[in-house]
Order: structure tokens, then sequence, then C-alpha cells
């Protein structure tokens, strides 16, 4: 499954299910999807991912495989998943917007 993320004020963001589950619930949303963020719940939102970012930047947030043995996984650490959606969190509460995602 794949999860887009929307707002008027920044480019739609697609990533993996299981990944955006862990970024929402890492924001303090329950992971449901589909979902929204009203305007003036981003800041906190994005506060509490920002941090959760910033205490394991390095843990690896990868997508689920199957059939591939760990010795091939390439594996990419939690900050750098997380940059895009921060990005958009920031341009969505700069802009008043809201943000919503659903699966692609």
């Amino acid at each position: 499954m794949l999860v887009t993320f929307r707002t008027p004020a920044y480019a739609d963001i697609t990533m993996f299910g299981n990944v955006a589950e862990t970024l929402l619930e890492l924001m303090g949303h329950s992971g449901t999807i589909p979902g929204a963020l009203l305007a003036e719940d981003i800041p906190e939102a994005l506060g509490r991912l920002k941090a959760a970012v910033g205490e394991h930047p390095d843990r690896p947030l990868d997508p689920e495989t199957s059939g591939e043995r760990e010795e091939e996984q390439v594996h990419v650490s939690l900050a750098h998943r997380a940059l895009p959606l921060i990005e958009l969190l920031a341009a969505a509460a700069a802009a008043k917007e809201n943000v919503i995602w659903d699966k692609a």
C-alpha cells in the first residue's frame, strides 16, 4: 500500500504505507488512513515528529518487504524518511492549510 499526503501549500508526497503509519504515530496521530490534520493542529504534530527524529535520527525505517534477505536490504534512517513530511507540514503550517492523506 502507498499513502499520499496532500496540502495546497506543498507538492504531494507518496510513501510506503507502513512508513507513513509510523510517521503518523510519531506525530501523535492514530495512524488511520485516510485521515487529516486541521491547520491549527499541524504545529503540534510537526513538533512531535521533529522531536522523535531528533531522539532517534538513525533508526532504520524501512518498508515491509517480502522475500528479501536482510543483507540485500538497504536501510534508510528515520531522519531521511521523515524529511519530506516535515517539509510538507512546515509549509502547511506557514500557509495555515490543512493536510490530508489517503491510499494512493
